[in-house]
């Protein structure tokens, strides 16, 4: 079988003295060249005589930055008076800093080239973000007064992300050295919601895809799938279901909504791993090449799948082996889950002017950009077991909404994750709308809410369906927002 790679940077980061495994990683971070200066910039001068070439060196203070502003004009970036270091609105500093700041590599690096460009008599351009502060603040606080730590990303029907909060985090304005740190960027305070780690079960939104798509509707499932080694495939309820198994011919809803993870390794071998890493590619953009990867305005989405041997195979399938991916990602993945088609997420809506955020000066990022789309005959049955799962866990949204979910522990290098993705569907949205503003985005807009958990067992969850509670939680805070 052939290899695909990992991604060059879940390669790197295994080299890392912070890493022990290549097992997890950061997700390939956009490329933006030499990290700009934090301080003072130096330029040497030539400048020739009759006689002699004389080159002195020129000091200039760092050059001034625009503003970066959220969704309803909240300020949350500036320049100092002295233009030599950059200043978080205390209101939105710590829920911000890991996904915004140069220090973490965030949207102040991102679009350094926008914020640096002159604007005229007003300084340098600024833009405007789609992230909502405000819901952003509630989301961080609820996490920190709970202690999960983990990530949470929501997004709206046009790829725009409304939140994305990593927990814990740290105070901005308190850093002195604003230049690039590792530890601030993917220690343990960095952005969760932009790493690779492996997904577990809700990988299986696309193996319930594929399945369908090649008529495997029916599998025996005997529980426990044992190959005389020492690391057998097993349900989850492979010990406390017992006596159901084994189960002659199990059913794809029922595989789904049960999360059998012994009936998608069956399905993928069946389906063999070339048409698997195909379709993958094609139906979902998940792949390992550079050319798989998803060109966000804050950076690339670099996801892998590597198979080296049948078991790898077969444990993709449900999330484990080589496969690695981020919750911004798995956001991405339920909103193609609800709607059919994958859109690029993106966090600039557009450029403003700096003295007032509802002038718009230039465009943003593109909306609705559609990347990838299910079959239009697989869609309806994923629908189906997705508001299935829904059920089971007990998260009901309010009248005006169906709600579409799938749940997902996974088994890493730095233990188990736990993963739920779900889609607050609004009556009124049929996927193809866009908005000048977010204003009245809650009377017409879906949500998409990826919760991943890093502490589960501080928690006392073990499975994520037991996560349900916390998730209802975060969801009462955006929905309607």
């Amino acid at each position: 079988m052939k290899t695909n790679r990992f991604t060059a940077l879940a390669a790197s980061a295994a080299l890392l003295g912070s890493f022990a495994s290549c097992g997890s990683s950061p997700v390939g971070k956009a490329d933006l060249g030499e990290k700009p200066k934090a301080t003072t910039a130096t330029s040497s001068v030539t400048t020739e005589t009759a006689t002699e070439a004389v080159t002195e060196e020129k000091t200039t203070a760092a050059g001034a930055k625009g503003n970066i502003f959220d969704s309803k004009g909240h300020l949350l970036v500036s320049d100092s008076e002295d233009g030599k270091k950059r200043v978080y609105t205390n209101d939105y500093a710590v829920s911000f800093a890991n996904i915004i700041t140069s220090m973490s590599d965030g949207y102040d690096t991102a679009f350094d080239k926008i914020l640096t460009a002159p604007a005229g008599e007003n300084g340098c351009q600024s833009i405007k973000l789609t992230i909502d502060g405000d819901v952003q603040n509630d989301i961080y606080s609820y996490m920190e007064s709970i202690n999960l730590r983990g990530a949470v990303v929501v997004l709206r029907t046009d790829g725009s992300i409304m939140a994305q909060v990593s927990y814990p985090s740290y105070e901005p304005n308190a850093v002195e050295d604003q230049k690039y740190n590792e530890d601030l960027a993917w220690g343990e305070t960095g952005n969760k919601a932009f790493s690779n780690y492996e997904p577990g079960s809700c990988f299986k939104i696309m193996s319930e895809v594929l399945a369908d798509k090649y008529g495997i509707y029916s599998l025996y499932d005997d529980g426990t799938w044992d190959f005389g080694n020492d690391h057998p495939i097993v349900n989850w309820d492979h010990k406390t279901n017992k006596s159901s198994y084994p189960i002659p011919n199990r059913s794809l809803n029922s595989a789904f909504i049960n999360s059998s993870n012994i009936f998608f390794a069956k399905a993928f071998e069946n389906i063999g791993e070339e048409n698997v890493i195909s379709d993958l590619r094609t139906i979902f953009h998940f792949g390992a090449e550079d050319s798989d990867d998803i060109h966000c305005d804050f950076g690339d989405l670099s996801n892998n799948i590597e198979i080296e041997d049948i078991d790898d195979l077969r444990r993709s399938a449900f999330g484990q082996a080589k496969v690695l991916t981020c919750p911004i990602f798995l956001a991405a993945l339920g909103r193609e889950a609800a709607f059919g088609d994958m859109v690029t997420p993106f966090v600039m809506k557009d450029i403003v002017d700096s003295s007032d955020p509802d002038r718009k000066t230039g465009s943003g990022s593109k909306a609705n950009d559609v990347i990838a789309s299910i079959p239009p005959e697989c869609r309806d049955n994923l629908l189906s077991v997705m508001g299935s799962v829904a059920s089971d866990i007990g998260v009901y949204p309010p009248t005006g909404y169906s709600f579409y979910a799938k749940t997902g522990t996974a088994e890493g290098w730095l233990g188990d994750f736990l993963y739920i993705t779900g889609c607050a569907k609004n009556y009124n949205d049929n996927g193809s709308q866009s908005w000048d503003n977010y204003d009245s985005y809650g009377e017409t807009g879906s949500y998409v809410v990826v919760m991943e958990i890093q502490n589960p067992a501080e928690h006392g969850f073990e499975f994520a369906s037991q996560s349900a509670g916390v998730y209802r939680e975060i969801l009462n805070r955006v929905i309607g927002k």
